[in-house]
């Protein structure tokens, strides 16, 4: 339906109480439905899916939701979904159900990054039915980080923190400190936007703790990258909101370093973007000048409405400063960039 009805798709609106009741059976109601006839599913063919969701999850983080969303859809459109619909074994079913919430998560959050917000959270939604059909909890508050953190972006942090609050429950059945480490991220940026900052640096201080006991070799395949560029990206973000110019600037260095190392477009021009509102905190109008601009090149390589959204916020915030040639040049450049975007 993505594939043929994306106008429609693309105008739904994102509601935040649908994230009340996640488990509706009409979202997904290719699990009620009576086996098609065809060979049985095997582990073989979840192995491949499997594989394939490694390919679009670095397609994502490398070039931006944008890249790679409508291919993706087609896949899991022509051919995951029809393997829910043929005949398994239940520890295949299982593996089979975890593997599509792993893909239909990803295309969620493509969608998420392409400010198609709407269809996200239904996407969103749907993992999380496919993840309580598996069984597999830490796959679960995975989903849930995701949903906080949409909730959170679109200007509903009490929500977002209700979701992040309700992942980690739900690792109490699991273990993932990676998983535990983006939820305690999320539910900080939630707390500094509802302006509770002693809660907020708590968090944070709680995230990094989770991480500190990581090991991504030995987390799933989702979890890859929830690490250093990620979450000093997230927390630079969770005290530019609380106006801790300083905790700022460190965390977002930290993950602009870490991101310039993996070649990560995206999330080393949000840290930058994190980074030039510390500046402008500071009254440095030099320095945001800077950072924007390294922050509108590395937008300029990713198509991710995330990034577009950063250039628009910051130009907002140079603002205060009127005329001042840095800002009218920084404005200048990033008109040439949304409007090609």
């Amino acid at each position: 339906m993505d594939v043929d009805r994306r106008k429609l798709l693309a105008v739904a609106p994102f509601a935040a109480a649908a994230g009340v009741g996640p488990s509706r059976d009409w979202l997904v109601n290719t699990l009620d439905q009576e086996p098609e006839p065809g060979p049985r599913v095997r582990l073989e063919d979840v192995t491949a899916v499997r594989n394939m969701f490694t390919t679009f999850q670095r397609m994502d983080v490398l070039e931006g939701g944008g890249s790679g969303r409508l291919i993706l859809a087609e896949y899991l459109t022509q051919y995951v979904y029809p393997l829910l619909r043929r005949t398994h074994s239940e520890d295949v079913r299982r593996a089979l159900c975890e593997a599509a919430a792993e893909q239909t998560y990803l295309l969620g959050w493509m969608a998420y990054d392409n400010g198609e917000h709407g269809t996200a959270q239904r996407y969103l939604i749907q993992a999380l039915r496919l993840a309580e059909e598996s069984r597999d909890a830490a796959l679960g508050a995975h989903i849930l980080a995701g949903m906080a953190d949409q909730a959170t972006l679109l200007g509903n942090p009490a929500e977002g923190r209700r979701l992040a609050q309700a992942g980690r429950q739900g690792l109490a059945h699991a273990d993932s400190p990676a998983c535990l480490a983006d939820l305690w991220c999320l539910e900080a940026r939630a707390l500094a936007l509802l302006g509770d900052k002693a809660a907020a640096a708590r968090a944070v201080a709680r995230s990094e703790a989770a991480h500190g006991r990581a090991r991504l070799e030995e987390e799933p395949a989702w979890a890859a990258f929830i690490d250093v560029a990620y979450l000093h990206g997230e927390h630079a973000n969770t005290f530019r909101d609380l106006d801790d110019a300083d905790a700022a600037e460190e965390h977002a260095r930290l993950s602009i370093n870490a991101a310039k190392q993996q070649r990560r477009a995206r999330r080393g021009a949000m840290s930058q973007a994190a980074l030039a509102v510390a500046h402008l905190q500071r009254r440095d109008l030099d320095g945001a000048h800077a950072a924007g601009l390294k922050m509108l090149a590395l937008t300029a390589q990713v198509k991710s409405s995330r990034c577009v959204e950063t250039v628009e916020d910051l130009r907002r915030r140079m603002v205060p400063f009127g005329r001042h040639r840095l800002v009218a040049d920084f404005n200048e450049r990033a008109s040439a960039l949304v409007q090609a975007a």
